[in-house]
């Protein structure tokens, strides 16, 4: 299953409605408005900053792709929104997406489509991932010895501000063990 698509009938899609809406429950609930998650970091506020002024509906975006497991594509973001009824516009997800990437508190990967898909980033801790083609789970990947590479290719190269792009993509064990039991 790819993370495509905006279809308010997609169980992905109605899986985010609720979780922006129990994030929206919660927030209003505690005090300061934040929302109690002990398995992920608070959003920083600041984050938002870094993008341009704070608005109403970058925060709402930066939250929700923060509240978000895995990484997801700015049209199942944005679907997610609408259904819990935000009325942020696609082309504003897609804008706030790509400048929260080029500040660095966005991951992004592309999918076996080319579709580009985005991950909250909570630090400056640059990282690398392997992304599953079939369900699109990702996990985290030691980046020490690709890094080490990119920085020698640049002070052997001559070249200034080198930058990399590195996918990783498989077939994770639960999708080849599905995949083995159907066959």
């Amino acid at each position: 299953m790819s993370p495509r698509g905006n279809n308010r009938d997609d169980p992905r899609v109605a899986a985010l409605a609720a979780a922006f809406d129990r994030r929206t429950a919660n927030a209003a609930a505690r005090p300061g408005g934040r929302t109690a998650d002990p398995a992920r970091p608070p959003t920083p506020p600041d984050d938002v900053g870094l993008i341009g002024r704070p608005t109403a509906q970058r925060t709402e975006i930066l939250q929700a792709l923060a509240d978000c497991q895995e990484f997801i594509s700015a049209q199942l973001l944005h679907a997610g929104l609408l259904a819990a009824g935000s009325r942020v516009g696609l082309s504003t997800v897609y804008r706030t997406l790509t400048a929260l990437a080029a500040v660095g508190r966005a991951d992004v990967v592309r999918d076996a489509n080319g579709e580009r898909l985005f991950r909250y980033r909570p630090d400056d801790d640059h990282r690398h991932y392997l992304l599953c083609r079939a369900c699109g789970i990702s996990i985290p990947v030691d980046a020490g010895p690709v890094e080490t590479w990119a920085d020698h290719m640049a002070r052997t190269s001559g070249f200034a501000d080198v930058q990399h792009t590195v996918e990783l993509t498989g077939i994770c064990t639960g999708c080849t063990t599905a995949a083995r039991a159907g066959n």
